[in-house]
């Protein structure tokens, strides 16, 4: 497997995030949202948690997986080895979280469908959100929703100034995150089936049935989904169900969405550049989380959030 030494996540983060993020942080009401983060939540209890009732992987518990997972910090450069836990959950996820002491952890679901190159996939995908800074903005927007939704402003004083379009931009955010996530993911494969496969499981992948996917009929699925665009009502419709229209907005892409953005970048001279080792890079073993401006993006940015929070206010009536 290619290692990275040395490299900036500016190297390898999408566009889409970068300018989600700023739009995110320009909006009214994250400011506040940050602050009460701070003093309200903190990563120790959850770490406890986690100590208490998960599996912490290390040389002698889950040593396979252990040394996947080392080897995925190494080629990222990451320094400061972050936690892994196994979570007895059937659920197929995994998540990363945290800043001071980041860690990730992975559902006996998820190991249970994936080989070992699935899996270091995936544990490359969310030490990407860790090398991206991510995991504090993921952690940031899980409490929010959270706490705007169950206790509100009895408590934390969060409902005069939380809107609906900073809740949208939390979304927005996690929804493009993602993809730099999975452009992590491809470096340290060099191996872009490999990735793919692993998105096609996500979907709906089955460990009895596996021997009647196919990868090349996912892509073309993923294709075809691109081409509903063609239909503008289409595109609304893809709209409400990434925001609430079946009741629940979305924190993640459509798998078929990233896989054609992976295949696009995978193609590209930036990622053949990465390849042969010219890359920005930042001191050895930092995470660089400091996010490129880009004020015209923001802007236009934050006018389409507008746009489309209209677009639901109209919806609902």
């Amino acid at each position: 497997m290619p290692s990275y030494p040395g490299i900036s996540s500016a190297a390898f983060r999408h566009p889409l995030d970068i300018q989600a993020e700023q739009a995110l942080r320009s909006l009214p009401g994250f400011d506040l949202i940050a602050r009460k983060f701070v003093e309200f939540v903190y990563e120790r209890p959850q770490l406890v948690y986690l100590m208490g009732n998960s599996i912490q992987v290390g040389p002698r518990q889950y040593s396979t997986i252990y040394q996947i997972f080392r080897e995925c910090v190494r080629d990222l450069d990451i320094s400061g080895e972050p936690g892994l836990f196994i979570s007895q959950d059937a659920q197929v996820n995994s998540y990363a979280l945290g800043q001071e002491n980041p860690y990730i952890v992975v559902n006996t679901g998820l190991l249970d469908l994936l080989n070992e190159s699935e899996l270091r996939t995936v544990l490359a995908h969310e030490l990407g959100h860790i090398k991206c800074g991510h995991s504090i903005l993921i952690q940031m927007a899980i409490w929010a929703m959270s706490a705007v939704s169950v206790i509100g402003e009895l408590t934390f004083g969060l409902g005069n100034f939380v809107s609906q379009a900073l809740i949208y931009a939390f979304f927005e955010w996690r929804r493009k995150a993602e993809l730099s996530a999975d452009r992590a993911a491809l470096l340290v494969m060099d191996d872009l089936n490999s990735v793919m496969s692993s998105m096609m499981k996500l979907s709906g992948g089955s460990n009895k049935y596996a021997h009647e996917c196919s990868l090349t009929e996912f892509i073309e699925q993923s294709e075809k989904y691109q081409a509903l665009d063609d239909d503008g009502l289409n595109q609304v419709y893809k709209f409400l169900l990434y925001n609430g229209g079946q009741g629940m907005m979305l924190s993640h892409p459509f798998p078929v969405e990233r896989l054609h953005h992976l295949r696009k970048w995978a193609v590209s001279e930036e990622y053949q550049e990465i390849k042969r080792g010219n890359y920005q890079r930042s001191p050895v073993g930092s995470v660089d989380v400091t996010p490129a401006k880009s004020d015209n993006e923001v802007e236009k940015l934050r006018r389409e959030i507008e746009r489309l929070q209209e677009e639901i206010n109209k919806v609902k009536k």
